[in-house]
């Protein structure tokens, strides 16, 4: 997956002239305090560097995980188009391009950042690009959100692992009071990121949610550590993107953890692919979340006609039947 060109093309403008041991040692900065997860109340993005390095090395990454979660989304529900987006944290407005992208026909968006710095930069990328009519507004989202008003998406994509725990619950609540429709809430693929979105699931049944992926169920997970829920995207890397990290492979694979949830239940659901696809000659074995609540796997052959060609075709994250 790649960015969208005016985006790319917007984000080489910026960078043309950082140099790159800055953009280098900027860019590892920022890998160190998001591998820390570190919760020191200190923005990940408040000064000019962190915000280039974000752009060179965490934007596609981050922009292909929140894609692909509405991609997932907008497949369980297909009628559903939104008009209005709330994306809080919303850094560069990473989720507004991507939200744009599969509706293009979103009228507005109010984008949450706390960052003077990565708000600037982000009113700058979306200038002339983005038609949906957008306003910034800073605050903090753990105390904050009282006065935004609400929108038929909200989304919160890799801010929740920024947060001291105990405040999670009151802002997921507040989230969902802001939804009039669906919320999206993207987290890092890590076993930490998917007890998050366990924590985030768990509280929106509680109130009365309805989940639309990646669960197709709403009983208890069905799997168990050390195994976890997570999905990836290979991420083409750009050249500048490849220097910024000393990479010689010129693509990465996101994996990321996610949870939509509606007011409005989806018409049906599928088993999803919760893990890579074994192939074989002849033959494809599936673990599958299944919309019983149980999760297993099951082999695929080519007795079972038109059923194996679509596990055959099947990805990571897609869902069957």
């Amino acid at each position: 997956m790649e960015l969208p060109a005016p985006l790319r093309q917007a984000v080489d403008r910026v960078l043309e002239k950082v140099p790159l041991a800055t953009l280098r040692q900027a860019a590892k900065t920022l890998s160190d305090r998001y591998r820390a997860e570190l919760r020191d109340g200190r923005l990940h993005m408040a000064q000019d560097m962190a915000v280039k390095a974000y752009l060179a090395t965490r934007l596609p990454a981050t922009y292909a995980a929140v894609r692909a979660s509405l991609d997932a989304l907008n497949e369980t529900r297909p009628e559903f188009t939104p008009k209005t987006l709330l994306d809080v944290g919303a850094g560069p407005g990473t989720v507004l391009w991507a939200t744009a992208e599969v509706w293009p026909d979103l009228e507005a968006a109010v984008l949450f950042e706390a960052s003077t710095v990565v708000r600037k930069v982000g009113e700058m990328l979306a200038a002339d690009a983005i038609t949906a009519r957008t306003v910034w507004q800073a605050g903090d989202v753990t105390t904050d959100l009282a006065d935004l008003h609400p929108a038929d998406l909200v989304t919160c994509a890799y801010v929740l692992d920024e947060i001291v725990p105990a405040s999670l619950p009151k802002m997921v609540d507040r989230l969902w009071q802001l939804t009039t429709d669906t919320l999206l809430i993207v987290e890092p693929g890590t076993p930490a990121g998917w007890q998050r979105i366990l924590a985030v699931r768990a509280q929106l049944i509680t109130a009365g949610a309805h989940l639309l992926a990646p669960c197709p169920h709403e009983a208890p997970c069905p799997l168990a550590q050390p195994d976890w829920c997570h999905f990836s995207r290979r991420v083409a890397r750009s050249r500048l993107h490849r220097l910024a990290k000393d990479a010689d492979v010129p693509w990465e694979d996101e994996k990321f953890i996610y949870v939509a949830a509606s007011r409005r239940p989806a018409a049906s659901h599928a088993a999803r692919v919760i893990a890579p696809p074994k192939s074989g000659s002849g033959k494809v074995s599936l673990k599958l979340c299944r919309p019983d609540g149980g999760a297993d796997e099951q082999l695929f052959s080519k007795r079972d006609g038109e059923l194996f060609k679509a596990a055959r075709r099947a990805d990571w994250g897609d869902t069957l039947g």
